[in-house]
């Protein structure tokens, strides 16, 4: 598979998905972006916007199986790693594997959870593998997180610690569809109020699963030229610099970024980076990283606003 194979795979997975979600084009897109960068993603937006049914449609389009932890506030660690159980027929431990022993892991409303539970999802999310009564167990390379929150000021969340969000290469925004979508929506789901039945839909694989580690050689095949990679990092230096801004990006969002501008490069059928790329991605990658200063919160500045001028204020290279 070759960068120049990638838009024909975007477009097949874009069609799948638009027979059930309307309006999700964007985050089709991104989330491919994520899989082919071996990051994971979080979807923030308002009850009743199809983030769980995206998360299930583009599980069964990627042929990764899916598991599902419906965040509580009673939810243990245990319940999403699992435990050592003791059975007293044999006189050993046994592992009970809990539900992140799956490929594509479908975290509902993440922020709903305590903090506690929320880390469990730490080790995971970072090296791919899990530690469990001092035993460390390898997850599967194509584990990846997906993850849906309700808006922060909703009754009964929790905050995502930063390290956490550091975690996630994209945050994504589901707001509500526009009139004639939200129409089309009606039209096409009117007979049940019931989430529609993938099956019966017709809904199938746009890549086997054996396809996923040539999906993730593709970016690998993206040229990044050097006055790339600086114009990165002249964009991630600006945001600990930028006098709203508390904490900017990390050094790991850097090369997150120069990761997932080679993944975009090949959606766009191109084997190389232009500084559009980065731009297009520079603010579902940090609108969730940067921390802003007290008193910019408090004017009402909003974390795009804010990447927005530092993207303005950085030149781009020619």
């Amino acid at each position: 598979m070759t960068p120049s194979d990638i838009p024909a795979v975007l477009s097949a997975l874009t069609e799948q998905v638009g027979r059930v979600v309307q309006g999700a084009e964007g985050h089709v897109r991104h989330t491919l972006v994520a899989i082919m960068s071996r990051g994971h993603v979080l979807l923030e937006g308002p009850p009743g916007t199809a983030k769980t049914l995206l998360s299930r449609c583009l599980s069964r389009c990627l042929d990764m199986p899916m598991q599902r932890i419906q965040c509580t506030p009673d939810l243990m660690p245990g319940d999403v790693l699992g435990a050592n159980v003791f059975d007293f027929g044999t006189q050993t431990f046994s592992l009970i594997r809990g539900p992140v022993f799956t490929e594509f892991l479908l975290a509902d409303e993440i922020n709903r959870t305590p903090p506690k539970t929320q880390s469990a999802l730490l080790q995971a999310m970072q090296e791919r593998a899990v530690t469990i009564d001092g035993t460390t167990h390898t997850l599967p390379a194509s584990f990846t997180v997906l993850a849906t929150q309700n808006p922060i000021e909703n009754e009964g969340t929790y905050p995502l610690p930063e390290a956490q969000l550091d975690r996630f290469l994209f945050k994504l925004e589901v707001l509500y569809p526009s009139a004639e979508r939200e129409v089309a929506a009606v039209m096409a789901h009117q007979a049940s109020a019931a989430p529609p039945e993938l099956d019966q839909l017709g809904l199938a694989p746009v890549v086997g699963r054996q396809y996923l580690p040539q999906l993730w050689a593709v970016p690998q095949q993206v040229r990044l030229q050097l006055e790339i990679a600086q114009y990165v990092v002249a964009l991630a230096r600006a945001t600990r610099e930028h006098r709203s801004i508390s904490v900017g990006l990390s050094p790991r969002a850097s090369t997150a970024l120069a990761a997932a501008s080679r993944a975009l490069a090949a959606c766009e059928g191109r084997d190389y980076v232009v500084p559009d790329d980065v731009k297009q991605l520079l603010v579902p990658l940090a609108r969730h990283r940067i921390v802003l200063e007290p008193d910019a919160e408090m004017d009402g500045v909003l974390p795009e606003h804010v990447i927005a001028e530092v993207a303005e204020t950085v030149p781009a290279p020619r």
